[in-house]
């Protein structure tokens, strides 16, 4: 059951799944976001949850490869330094150095490429430099960051050691304006996007927040988002949102067109195959299971359907892209990465 898009530059084809549900180890448990490292590594950041002492431990980042390949992990739930409580946004730096955003405790986690913990910044406020509800966090071409400030209803940056340098933006519907910003991303140009979540859009803005333009209204249709989560953009000025509301990821050309619509299309992975084989009980009763229900478009819910059939995306929270043309979707609710592939 594969899906591909086309378009008259472009082919957006299906690869591989890595992941599968595991609390510890090689897998994830509601993964929100991931960086990309050197090599095909990933830094799968899984927010775990809910927020009980026997589910602390969940709230890590599993390092792995996106050739299947398991690296380990680090981290852990808690209000500790370098512990996690609702953690939403991770980047990495030229350097190696990982970011990461906690809701929560209103602040970034810093730690080195092993996974250690050097510092954080950030704390609960209104003011310049200060966070209410910090979701993603990107790395500009100049090494700066930039973080969402959710509840702020703005953007802020900061150098790499948390001095806050600008930000822009206040709460509304007009250009410039954000209800809820949420995914962001850098392009080489240093301009930047931002997935604003409730106004159901995303924005793109110069570097020092001057407004450019956007894509999409509210809505299912082709070019029209809902509760758009993330966005990516690539060397070539294609434009990836993940459209959490409609379960799907949409793909915008550099003409501002619509140039693909991803469903999901996932296959077992290898780590999950490797489980099964140790686990024939739990095999045996997969097999039995329908994995892909007929569905009636015209009767049910787009989520009910995600749902419902396996291979589709459940939660898309997440969008990267790396120079390889390979596109990263982090699908949450079912604890696993879809990897698609651009082709000429």
């Amino acid at each position: 059951m594969t899906t591909t898009a086309t378009t008259a530059a472009a082919t957006f084809q299906y690869s591989h799944t890595v992941g599968f549900l595991a609390y510890q180890g090689r897998g994830f448990i509601h993964p929100v976001d991931l960086a990309l490292g050197d090599g095909g590594v990933m830094y799968v950041l899984n927010r775990g949850g809910p927020e009980t002492t026997a589910r602390l431990n969940h709230k890590r980042v599993c390092v792995c490869t996106v050739d299947e390949g398991y690296i380990g992990e680090w981290g852990h739930g808690g209000i500790d330094d370098g512990q996690f409580w609702w953690p939403s946004g991770i980047a990495r730096g030229a350097d190696g150095r990982l970011y990461v955003t906690d809701e929560a405790l209103q602040r970034v986690n810093v730690f080195d490429a092993d996974g250690n913990f050097l510092r954080y910044w950030g704390q609960a406020g209104d003011a310049p430099g200060q966070l209410n509800r910090p979701a993603a966090i990107a790395v500009a071409p100049d090494g700066t960051l930039l973080v969402s400030d959710a509840l702020n209803h703005r953007v802020q940056r900061f150098t790499a050691d948390g001095e806050y340098r600008h930000g822009w933006g206040q709460f509304g519907k007009q250009s410039g304006q954000f209800d809820t910003p949420w995914g962001l991303a850098c392009n080489a140009a240093g301009h930047v996007l931002v997935a604003d979540w409730r106004n159901d859009r995303v924005q793109a803005f110069s570097s020092d927040g001057r407004f450019i333009g956007q894509w999409g209204t509210s809505g299912d249709g082709k070019g029209q988002l809902n509760r758009p989560a993330a966005v990516a953009v690539d060397d070539e000025g294609y434009i990836y949102v993940a459209d959490w509301g409609n379960e799907r990821v949409q793909i915008f050309g550099p003409d501002g067109a619509t140039a693909a619509i991803l469903h999901g299309d996932a296959t077992i992975s290898t780590w999950a195959a490797d489980y099964f084989a140790a686990n024939p009980d739990e095999a045996d009763a997969r097999s039995r299971s329908d994995l892909f229900p007929a569905v009636n478009p015209r009767r049910d819910h787009y989520r009910e359907t995600s749902a419902g059939v396996e291979s589709r995306f459940w939660g898309p929270t997440s969008v990267k892209v790396d120079d390889a043309g390979r596109i990263y979707v982090v699908d949450s609710c079912r604890h696993r990465v879809q990897i698609y592939r651009k082709h000429r």
